[in-house]
């Protein structure tokens, strides 16, 4: 579905938003009510299908998105909003302003270090995928919903890795946290060939993730891509995060 901005749907009240913007400027997005979670995936076979790509971008998460979360307080009755948006979507708030009705004074640029969003790691696949890197004047949005939450793909359905996404939840940032990342980033440096993403979710600031993801102690790892997602809860040690990666 393709609209002009002066005519996009208007948001609920209570929603949950992700976009998702080429290195050329097209964009896919979704509003969802339900808050489902990893849209991710799904905007990009969305972009695979439109640009005739040769394969599902994903190496573009989330260094090249931006969320929204909605919501209204059960206590007060106010609407709440957190918006944000990765360094690399940034400068397109105008746009995320019409499509999300939140204005550009309530977006926050996304300052956590992740070593997926290296620039040069997402440059590396512009020979291979050049369409990404011309604007198309796209502004999409994607209505068709992607597998719920953390349900397994029959094994003659599940894809190839192309690259890893993983999201971290932790319960604040403390010495054995650091600990953590430090053998999670070294395994994750020897074992893969893939290019791959890592998000780090404190529960204590995004309680509302932790609960649609189902996570119920920290740390707990979180294998997003490739599906079957998968999960560890509790110590992370290389023996279990290898396991993770190859299931």
């Amino acid at each position: 579905m393709v609209f002009p901005l002066s005519t996009p749907p208007a948001p609920r009240a209570s929603y949950k938003g992700l976009a998702l913007v080429t290195p050329g400027g097209d964009l896919v997005y979704v509003i969802d009510p339900s808050k489902q979670q990893h849209w991710h995936a799904h905007l990009c076979n969305v972009l695979q299908q439109r640009l005739n790509l040769p394969a599902a971008p994903l190496f573009l998460t989330p260094s090249h998105t931006a969320t929204v979360d909605r919501w209204i307080d059960p206590h007060s009755q106010k609407q709440r909003v957190v918006a944000e948006a990765y360094p690399q979507a940034w400068r397109y708030r105008v746009f995320f302003q019409t499509i999300f009705d939140v204005p550009m004074h309530q977006w926050r640029q996304i300052t956590t270090v992740d070593p997926g969003n290296d620039s040069g790691v997402v440059q590396s696949y512009r020979e291979k995928f050049p369409q990404l890197w011309q604007s198309h004047n796209l502004i999409i949005r994607a209505d068709t919903p992607p597998q719920p939450d953390y349900q397994p793909l029959p094994p003659n359905m599940r894809q190839e890795p192309q690259a890893y996404v993983l999201h971290l939840f932790i319960a604040r940032h403390s010495r054995s946290t650091a600990q953590t990342l430090e053998v999670l980033h070294q395994v994750l440096e020897q074992a893969l060939t893939d290019p791959y993403t890592l998000k780090i979710i404190d529960v204590t600031q995004h309680p509302e993730q932790a609960e649609s993801a189902q996570v119920l102690a920290t740390p707990t790892l979180v294998r997003v891509w490739p599906q079957p997602i998968q999960k560890i809860v509790g110590r992370l040690d290389q023996t279990r995060i290898l396991k993770l990666l190859t299931i």
